[in-house]
């Protein structure tokens, strides 16, 4: 018998693993237990119709099966989740009470129609059968959600690990691209520019140098970061921009103040500005222009204008795949990423600081 519903199921691939367990577990003892109630003791008693009602049973319900099979793809698609476990629940039962009884009774009118086996109907055998199907509906779905939910606890438990590993990369990344002797460098050439000709600027140089590495060495400590303090940081990095580049570089600042408290992961407008000084042209005839403004809905807008530079530029890649991850880790939408021949914009979502 085992053997037979094997070969049987190799006949409907694309069942899901959860439905081949419905009919190696429910089957054996469902099937013999409808084919005797419906017909009679005829059933163990002849070997022909033992074996013959036994697999014309076993064909329809292993049709049935197939139809909850693909209506239970349905119902999971619609409502995936482990927070959307009820919607999913109720609804599966919907579906094994509706159709189940719809094949039970199709197969019944074929017993009555054509007399096979001698059937003669009984309808308080069709009422056991009916009962008795209740309770198989109740254990196949109760079979499916725990299957379906501890393997979606699984993916969700290992995608978290995942993000995780993904975070401290991007953390460990985005400071390494900043704290190295190519950033050092530079930083420090335009300074000793500035010493022996404006000792005024070079000392502001300095200090604004010094919160860029003490908010570089300390932003590992949190997850988020407000508005204000990632904007406060910004300036002093763009400062370090500026010194360098002059005219070549603007930033246009335009957020409103009740978004200033809101949350995004740090370093996140670090890397954006550096992702467009990077990857465009700085020149006093054609200034890059990066624009940081927030939405009447609460997103926060990164843009500037595109004039990139030719030739391929390397690229390490800390920016928007790390931006993304972040936003992943905390349970957030992507960021939505625009461009056009004019135009890079990001879109990043602003989380809502906790009510205490």
């Amino acid at each position: 018998m085992r053997s037979a519903l094997r070969n049987l199921l190799q006949r409907f691939p694309r069942l899901r693993k959860q439905s081949q367990w419905h009919f190696l577990l429910l089957f054996p003892w469902f099937i013999p237990i409808i084919s005797y109630w419906v017909v009679g003791d005829r059933y163990l008693s002849d070997i022909s119709t033992f074996a013959l009602a036994t697999l014309m049973n076993l064909i329809i319900a292993s049709f049935c099966l197939l139809t909850l099979d693909q209506l239970t793809q349905f119902v999971v698609s619609r409502y995936p989740n482990l927070g959307q476990t009820w919607q999913r629940v109720w609804r599966l039962l919907l579906v094994f009470i509706l159709v189940t009884p719809f094949f039970i009774l199709g197969g019944i009118y074929l017993y009555d129609t054509f007399h096979l086996f001698g059937y003669q109907h009984n309808p308080e055998a069709t009422s056991r059968i009916l009962a008795i199907n209740l309770i198989a509906n109740l254990v196949s779905v109760g079979i499916d959600e725990s299957v379906y939910s501890l393997n979606r606890w699984r993916e969700n438990t290992l995608e978290k690990e995942q993000l995780k590993k993904i975070n401290l990369q991007s953390q460990y990344e985005s400071l390494k691209s900043q704290v190295n002797p190519h950033f050092l460098f530079n930083s420090l050439n335009s300074l000793s520019s500035l010493i022996a000709d404006e000792p005024d600027r070079a000392e502001e140089f300095v200090d604004e140098m010094a919160k860029v590495y003490r908010y570089l060495l300390q932003t590992n400590e949190g997850e988020l970061t407000t508005l204000a303090t990632e904007l406060t940081f910004i300036q002093s990095y763009f400062h370090l921009l500026k010194t360098r580049y002059g005219a070549g570089i603007q930033l246009d600042i335009q957020v409103a103040q009740l978004f200033e408290q809101y949350l995004l992961p740090p370093l996140t407008l670090q890397m954006l500005v550096e992702n467009a000084v990077k990857h465009n042209v700085i020149h006093p005839n054609k200034p890059l222009l990066i624009e940081i403004k927030t939405t009447k809905v609460g997103r926060l807008v990164v843009r500037n204008n595109r004039q990139q530079k030719t030739g391929r530029i390397a690229s390490n890649q800390v920016g928007l795949t790390n931006i993304a991850a972040k936003y992943r880790l905390l349970a957030q939408n992507d960021p939505i990423v625009t461009a056009d021949s004019e135009h890079f914009t990001v879109a990043l979502p602003l989380m809502e600081p906790k009510k205490e």
